[in-house]
This record gives structure tokens, sequence and C-alpha cells, in this order.
């Protein structure tokens, strides 16, 4: 199977902290400097009376690829659960997580690959598997941690890289606002004291990316 030179997964350290949101402006930003990126979310749930797009839109529409080329139909769950209980919601089987990783395809000659996985790193995605399950077999190059600058930060980030050690992380601490005392408290304490890779715009996390990516 054709995989990318550098192969990224995004995890968060829990729902609405901006997997996606980053994720897409990561991938943006690659494509401006000339890689070629391509995205999966080999599973995605969702509220259907939601107008907002779905992550596989957000995401094809960064890549320019077509959504249902990021998530497959079937990986679409119209219930907002995490995709196991979606499925049983629906009366539908959810795949294991060895389908879920042998299910993912990637356009050849592709640069940068990034699969964005659900929820928080342990949040349930496959039916045997979680959002960490899946970056570990995958065997991902990188590992994003995706987080909330405010309270409750250092406690979600530790929590979230030692659950993905000994992976390789970076954590993106999203909303950043280098006005706020705790937001700069947070970022200090996690490089600082606990030794973490820290970054607060999709700039530096496009550097990150770059360093280990294709020359």
């Amino acid at each position: 199977m054709t995989r990318p030179e550098l192969l990224v997964g995004v995890c968060g350290t829990a729902t609405e902290v901006g997997k996606t949101w980053a994720s897409a402006r990561l991938l943006a930003s690659l494509r401006e400097q000339g890689r070629t990126v391509a995205a999966r979310k080999p599973l995605q749930s969702f509220d259907p009376d939601d107008a907002a797009p779905t992550d596989a839109e957000v995401l094809a529409a960064a890549t320019g690829e077509e959504p249902h080329d990021v998530c497959p139909e079937p990986g679409w769950y119209p219930v907002p659960m995490a995709p196991p209980m979606a499925a049983d919601a629906l009366g539908r089987r959810c795949p294991t997580l060895t389908e879920v990783a042998e299910g993912i395809r990637w356009p050849a000659s592709t640069d940068v690959g990034l699969v964005e996985t659900v929820g928080g790193v342990r949040s349930p995605l496959a039916e045997d598997g979680d959002s960490r399950d899946l970056v570990r077999a995958l065997d991902v190059d990188l590992v994003v941690v995706v987080a909330d600058a405010g309270l409750g930060t250092i406690d979600a980030v530790r929590s979230a890289v030692e659950a993905l050690a000994p992976m390789p992380v970076v954590v993106l601490l999203n909303r950043f606002d280098g006005a706020d005392d705790l937001h700069r408290r947070n970022r200090d304490w996690l490089v600082e004291r606990d030794g973490c890779d820290v970054v607060t715009d999709v700039d530096s996390l496009t550097t990150r990316a770059q360093g280990r990516g294709p020359t």
C-alpha cells in the first residue's frame, strides 16, 4: 500500500478543541508550500440537523479532495456520538480497528498524509479500539495533540502525552492568547516542567511537520 512520506495523526484532549480546524489549517499551509497533501477521517459522527460542514467536508476543502475520499460513505454516522455508539444506535456494524487501518488508502506520490481521529485520545473509534490505538496501528511519524489553552489544560495534555508514549508528539495549544496570563503559564509549565513540545500557532506547527517531512 502506498504510504505518504510523512504520516501525521491528529488527536485531541477532548471533543470541540479544534482538531478539524487545526488539521485543515496545517494541510492548507503545507499545500501552499508546494507539498502534496491528503487527509483521511476514516469514521465521523455528526448531527444531521447542523448546517455546518462535516469534518470530512472541511478537510476535503483544505486538500482539494472529495469528502467521500476523506471519509468513505460507510464511515458517516449521522448521530453525534462516538462511532461505535453511533453505529449501534443506527443498527449498523462498526468496523474493527484492523479494518479501519487497512481501509485507509492514499493517492500516489503524497508528501504528507494526515489522519484525524475522533474525540479525545482514548475516545472509542472502532469496535475494539480508540483514537490512540489507531495512530499506533498506523505507525504515524508524528502525533499532533490539539488542546484548549485554558483551565484544565495541563492535566489533559499530560494524560494525552502519557497515553501516546513513546510516539513523537507535538502539542498545539489552540485558541492561545498571549495576553492571557493563564494561557502563558500553562504553556510554560508544559514546556519547562513537563518537557512537552508545545506550539501555539499553525505556522509553528507547520514548521514542526516540515522538520519531519520530505526535504
